[in-house]
């Protein structure tokens, strides 16, 4: 039997006010800055000799935004899923980044387990919905980490951070 491959161009969502800003976006919806609006334009014009058979994005507005800014160069419709939400920052959203570091992490924090079983139900889903296609999924630094770490079977810390609209390109199997 032939194995499914899916390609997928992983790209983490445009720069936002947030980002920015240096505060803990979590699953707040986000709002893209003209950088991060002109990173989703780049990329769109960058793979326009692509030939993608769907796109995604995480539910959140910021990736939606970056997801459906790339699609308009495809002439292509954006499907949602909260699979490739941020990590649940939980009491932490919405705080000054550098502010968290010493503090203790509060258990309203989605564990890593939970990020990574995520991570591995967003990769199932991609290749039931998307057999040996090529799709574009935007989503957000830490659930693309989670989705890296999965598929190549590697610690989250093993996986470099993935810049505002950077494209991984990855084969699911």
């Amino acid at each position: 039997m032939e194995k499914i491959k899916t390609v997928l161009y992983l790209v983490r969502h445009g720069e936002t006010v947030d980002n920015v800003n240096k505060i803990m976006q979590g699953q707040t919806q986000g709002e893209l800055t003209q950088n991060g609006v002109a990173q989703a334009e780049a990329l769109g014009r960058k793979l326009t000799d692509v030939d993608f058979d769907g796109f995604v994005s995480s539910d959140l507005k910021r990736s939606v935004d970056t997801c459906s800014i790339i699609a308009k160069y495809h002439d292509g419709e954006v499907v949602t899923t909260p699979l490739l939400r941020e990590r649940e920052w939980g009491s932490f959203t919405g705080r000054y980044i550098p502010d968290l570091k010493d503090e203790t992490w509060p258990d309203d924090i989605e564990s890593l387990d939970n990020l990574k079983e995520r991570a591995g139900k967003f990769l199932r889903w991609l290749c039931e919905r998307f057999p040996n296609q090529t799709v574009l999924a935007v989503g957000h630094g830490i659930i693309n980490k989670a989705i890296q770490a999965v598929l190549f079977n590697k610690q989250m810390n093993e996986v470099t951070r993935m810049e505002n609209g950077e494209v991984r390109i990855l084969t699911v199997e």
